[in-house]
């Protein structure tokens, strides 16, 4: 069973959720989930964007603690970081439970008022 962090966890998730609202940066964190550690080079062959800019935004997912990057040689490699994907899901489970809790009690109501 996931524990849900507190508030500070909170504040400390936030540039999280912010690297994730990225539709670009999104799409590198799912292209490293599926793939493991991969070069820049790898992670540009399937995008219309330059390699510089996915460094860029390789590097505000490093800064939110989402992928690390290590030096290969002359080639840098991203992997991801899974750990702080899970904080941002506990969030969003806790959210849902409460919106579901929320709802089951606007059904009770409207189904147990008169007419």
């Amino acid at each position: 069973m996931r524990s849900y962090p507190g508030r500070s966890g909170l504040k400390r998730s936030a540039p999280v959720f912010a690297a994730l609202g990225d539709a670009t940066r999104l799409k590198l964190v799912a292209r490293l989930s599926e793939g493991g550690p991969q070069s820049i080079k790898r992670l540009t062959r399937r995008s219309r964007r330059t390699r510089q800019a996915i460094t860029k935004h390789l590097r505000v997912l490093a800064d939110a603690g989402l992928v690390r990057g290590t030096r290969v040689g002359r080639e840098s490699r991203w992997e991801l970081e899974p750990r702080r994907l899970d904080v941002a899901y506990s969030y969003l489970d806790l959210i849902s439970k409460r919106w579901d809790a929320a709802l089951d009690r606007l059904r009770s109501l409207v189904e147990d008022s008169p007419g």
